[in-house]
């Protein structure tokens, strides 16, 4: 069996490249978060651009304790988040953890945020969210950050479980999953 010669070969491997580069070059670049996508109530103003999307994956605590202004009554009170930040890739880029509740890079730098609004996003799942970010500390990825939006929630919602006064203290884990999207 004769095998093609060099010279057969060379234009078949640059059309071959040419059409991936090509096909690479179409492919879609724009952000997997849809801005339009969430309610009315927790979208940035406008002059702010998408600079970072992550997935939070972790678990908040909640622990039962006295109803604030409610003599006798008692309720799961949420005691903090702790979360990695994964890339849209999987990779982890920072991690998410409170009080009060910041957002940290991996490179260091942090923005901690008051919250301007939430919406209902589906039983069982925490609310969509909107928070104004603070100035950033340190420099590098948070730098910059104006909002945050948390979006496509999974679960995070208070224990089924009762909280009474048979169990007050006791603390409770669940586990949840969202969107953290960084405008600048």
């Amino acid at each position: 069996m004769k095998t093609p010669s060099a010279s057969i070969l060379a234009p078949v491997g640059i059309i071959a490249s040419a059409v991936l580069l090509s096909a690479c070059g179409s492919m879609d670049k724009s952000p997997r978060f849809n801005p339009a996508s969430v309610p009315e109530s927790i979208r940035v103003p406008a002059g702010n651009q998408v600079a970072w999307e992550t997935t939070g994956r972790g678990e908040i605590t909640y622990e039962c304790r006295d109803k604030a202004n409610a003599p006798g009554q008692m309720e799961w009170f949420f005691v903090g988040p702790k979360a990695d930040l994964m890339d849209r890739s999987g990779k982890k880029v920072g991690t998410y953890y409170g009080p009060p509740a910041t957002w940290e890079a991996l490179d260091g730098s942090k923005v901690t945020a008051t919250q301007l609004a939430v919406a209902p996003s589906g039983e069982g799942n925490l609310p969509y969210q909107l928070v104004k970010a603070n100035p950033a500390m340190g420099s590098g990825a948070m730098t910059g950050v104006t909002y945050i939006q948390r979006v496509a929630l999974k679960g995070g919602v208070a224990p089924a479980m009762a909280c009474t006064a048979g169990n007050k203290g006791q603390r409770q884990i669940v586990n949840y999953q969202a969107d953290y999207i960084f405008w600048k």
